[in-house]
């Protein structure tokens, strides 16, 4: 009986972390709302079970995104090889990525560990849950016109330390670098498949610094569970996501953030 409960437990945890990756609401503040406010936790253990769900987020990103890594990846190395204009903007998509992803990189190894060490406390993810939804708020309405084509530096670092930012538990990263994005006016889209594809470096970077912490002892089968649900309803929402934002609702996300961090500074 104790071995199902557990089972439920990382499955409960494994689905909540696939479904708010995704949408811009923060799924590392949610799984620490769920801890605190359920009484659900993971073995005191490690960083096994938080890699394995990033890593199953991460192959969601990628099966969606799927047509448009095995583009830019060709098309980047025939512009390399060729020096072909006609694959500049594939190319220089592919280096505006790297930029983008060097402020996280940086931030999180020099600080990750403090950060995550010291902002996991309710009250600020209340707060950071609070700054989210004023940000969905101003970047609702915004239309922008920068397709993948018209992104420069400026926008790659930008975008880059929205992402950082995102290390703070509350922050949703992906509605960091959305906001960040759309506010650079680049179209839905476009700041949409940014948004994304810059999770995947961000996200192996993770991966391959601390693969070698991860140790599943006796919860391979809960964790597996896990896995399967975090991948399950990471790709399911991120489809769920993008239909949102083709029809500009962003701002149901932003109620969403209002209400929770309102009712936790309200109950704290």
């Amino acid at each position: 009986m104790e071995e199902l409960i557990i089972i439920i437990k990382y499955a409960f945890l494994g689905a909540l972390q696939g479904f708010t990756e995704p949408i811009p609401i923060s799924s590392s503040g949610h799984l620490i709302l769920a801890q605190e406010f359920f009484g659900i936790s993971v073995a005191e253990s490690d960083l096994s079970f938080e890699i394995l769900m990033n890593f199953a987020s991460l192959i969601a990103v990628v099966l969606i995104y799927r047509a448009d890594l095995i583009r830019l990846v060709e098309n980047g190395l025939k512009y390399i090889v060729k020096r072909d204009e006609v694959h500049k903007n594939d190319f220089m998509f592919i280096v505006y990525l790297i930029i983008g992803t060097i402020p996280a990189g940086i931030i999180g190894i020099l600080f990750g560990d403090m950060i995550s060490e010291n902002l996991k406390g309710i009250t600020t993810i209340a707060v950071a849950l609070l700054v989210t939804g004023v940000a969905l708020w101003l970047i609702r309405n915004l239309k922008g016109r920068k397709s993948d084509k018209n992104l420069n530096v400026r926008d790659a670092i930008i975008v880059g330390f929205a992402q950082a930012i995102a290390l703070i538990p509350g922050i949703s990263r992906s509605g960091a670098t959305i906001v960040a994005a759309m506010g650079l006016g680049m179209k839905q889209e476009t700041a949409l498949r940014y948004s994304f594809l810059l999770y995947i470096p961000v996200s192996l970077g993770t991966i391959i610094l601390k693969i070698t912490d991860m140790d599943f002892g006796e919860l391979l089968i809960p964790y597996s569970v896990a896995f399967i649900l975090s991948l399950i309803f990471s790709y399911f929402s991120l489809k769920w996501f993008m239909g949102i934002m083709e029809r500009g609702n962003l701002k149901y996300f932003a109620y969403y953030c209002f209400a929770v961090g309102l009712f936790i500074l309200f109950i704290t």
